[in-house]
């Protein structure tokens, strides 16, 4: 039993036994102590005073008395108004460390048939172009987040929704047909997202020139965009697209191939996976189905010119349009269609989205109609809403050619990766095979943990020098540190040192904290749950490794000669390591065990 429970079922007793109040052990939630007091664990006694019609110090001082006499896992305790602060007894934390180490599973809840069923929704790539920085960021975030949810007990299924039509994607298929001259990825040796996203900045480029050309011959920015021969031609592209043509379904299908080529090479090398994926091609039309059924029944209505809307004012909104004049689907409908497959696919409880900041209206919208609709989940829908990624000199425009690409990004990163370790010496005595997996594995750490250890919600500017940096809140400290620990283990196993009984030891100062570290880890992985947050794993991970380094700084392992203590000690360092390594797969991050 974690040290928390412990204390929070001694407290639940206490409040029985001295005021007859019945609070359920997992009410009660022991809190690490803040720094400035004495103290291991905090308890608020603010919930009994009323019933114990008492002082609040007074109430504080009674069941402080009541563990001290009654648990011996408490030695002392003090109270600042209204904040019970409880000192572990030091060997006790010695059982503590135990039950961490006889934990196969630590951390982690596993789930079983009848565990919520959690869909998440992460990536939403277009396929006229490759993935970026920002939807780095958002795979991050959505396998992350999958993987903590997982870890709190929840069956979760990780899905994926392709934009594969739409005008943009015209754009791209009219730019290769009109000066692409039969290229493929290889001929040109590009990957396909790559050859593909060039055509939509060549379609761009050669769309600016037209309208350049027509306004010097007198012409507004909005009258050459009407007159606009190239878009038009994209235009009328997607209409054949719509009525099935086969020329320009096969030339679809043909270009989509090399893209999903190109993403599933960039997604492996990231890390990130999905067990389902949809297109936008299959659900526009089962969204749209899905808004003339709510038109039947009356929860839509169709305005004159045949466009069908949602009358959200009841809700504080406005009204939302749901199909065009002509009968053409938004997004809004794809969504709904997206979902309608998704709700006969699994028997979802919950459903999150990880999508942008730019689109909390359109989620809050989504919500009311999927409710509307009669999806159990929709009101509840979970938008995992995130800020942007920005560059130093400032936004991105993938039209422009603008972007950070991801694939470039990642090779950029391995190879300042690979430098930077070299200079220090972190890769002395490996062979090229190493060398090249540990590149791999701190170039891509360093640039998972950046991402993922801000608040989801707040914008990013990315700069990628300040990423890989063995000192600091880093990706590449944490790693080193793990490393460090496996290299200390490994000397420990060439020289017979097994780990023996410690319980008689009486831990010092950096020993309780770092195991304390340890029993927190547990109640941080449930919190990132709830709060839907991997910043909450990264910066523990962070302060564990920094307290792991002070203790090493300051106690002896190998060279301690009592055996007991040398045992507590290389315990210490194998269960720290085991939750490093747990806590940074959460975050899709590896580890190397040698640097």
């Amino acid at each position: 039993m974690s040290i928390d429970s412990i204390i929070a079922q001694a407290v639940s007793k206490a409040v029985k036994e001295l005021y007859g109040i019945d609070t359920p052990a997992e009410n009660i939630v022991p809190q690490a102590t803040r720094k400035e007091f004495e103290g291991n664990l905090t308890v608020v006694v603010f919930p009994w005073v009323k019933a114990a019609r008492k002082a609040l110090d007074a109430v504080g001082n009674e069941i402080g008395q009541w563990l001290e006499a009654n648990e011996d896992a408490v030695e002392k305790f003090n109270v600042v108004k209204g904040f019970l602060n409880i000192t572990v007894a030091p060997k006790f934390w010695n059982s503590v460390l135990s039950h961490i180490a006889d934990s196969p599973d630590y951390g982690l809840k596993a789930a079983d048939e009848n565990s919520p069923l959690v869909m998440v929704e992460y990536s939403s790539p277009n396929t006229n172009k490759p993935l970026h920085l920002g939807h780095i960021r958002n795979n991050l975030l959505g396998f992350s987040l999958s993987e903590i949810l997982k870890a709190c007990g929840n069956r979760v299924v990780k899905t994926n929704i392709v934009n594969d039509r739409g005008i943009h994607i015209c754009k791209s298929m009219l730019a290769w047909q009109k000066w692409g001259d039969g290229v493929t990825p290889e001929s040109a040796g590009k990957k396909g997202d790559h050859l593909i996203g060039d055509f939509y900045v060549l379609f761009d480029k050669h769309y600016k020139a037209e309208l350049k050309e027509l306004e010097d011959k007198g012409m507004s920015k909005e009258e050459a965009e009407a007159a606009s021969t190239l878009m038009k031609e994209a235009r009328t592209m997607l209409v054949k697209w719509e009525q099935k043509d086969p020329e320009i379904r096969s030339l679809w299908e043909k270009m989509n191939s090399w893209v999903y080529a190109g993403f599933d090479e960039t997604y492996k090398r990231m890390g990130v996976d999905f067990d389902k994926i949809y297109y936008e091609s299959e659900t526009y039309l089962e969204g749209k189905s899905k808004v003339l059924e709510g038109l039947e029944t009356g929860k839509m209505y169709r305005k004159e010119d045949g466009s069908v809307w949602a009358d959200l004012t009841g809700e504080g909104l406005d009204h939302k349009l749901l199909l065009r004049s002509d009968g053409t689907s938004v997004y809004m409908t794809q969504d709904i269609g997206t979902a309608k497959l998704r709700f006969q696919d699994y028997p979802i409880d919950k459903m999150i989205y990880v999508v942008g900041n730019e689109q909390n209206y359109h989620f809050q919208v989504l919500s009311i109609l999927l409710d509307r609709l009669g999806f159990k989940w929709g009101k509840d829908l979970v938008h995992f809403s995130y800020g942007m990624v920005e560059l130093p000199e400032g936004k991105m425009k993938s039209r422009e050619g603008t972007v950070v690409d991801a694939d470039d990004l990642m090779d950029d990163m391995v190879s300042t990766a690979r430098s930077v370790s070299a200079e220090l010496g972190k890769l002395d005595g490996l062979n090229d095979e190493e060398i090249a997996k540990i590149s791999e594995m701190v170039g891509l750490g360093a640039l998972k943990y950046f991402l993922l250890k801000v608040d989801p919600r707040k914008n990013i500017t990315f700069n990628p020098k300040e990423t890989i940096d063995f000192n600091g809140n880093t990706g590449p400290f944490i790693q080193y540190t793990y490393a460090r620990i496996c290299s200390v283990l490994r000397k420990a196993d060439e020289e017979g040192m097994a780990i023996k009984n410690y319980s008689d030891v009486t831990p010092g100062e950096r020993e309780i904290t770092l195991i304390q570290a340890l029993a927190d880890f547990p109640s941080t992985v449930q919190a990132a749950g709830q709060s839907y947050s991997p910043a909450l794993i990264a910066n523990y991970i962070y302060d564990l490794v920094k307290s792991y380094n002070q203790f090493y700084h300051d106690c002896s392992i190998l060279k301690e000669t009592d055996a007991a203590v040398r045992s507590l000690r290389l315990e210490l360092s194998r269960q720290t390591a085991r939750v490093v390594k747990t806590g940074m797969a959460l975050l899709g991050i590896e580890v190397p065990e040698r640097m």
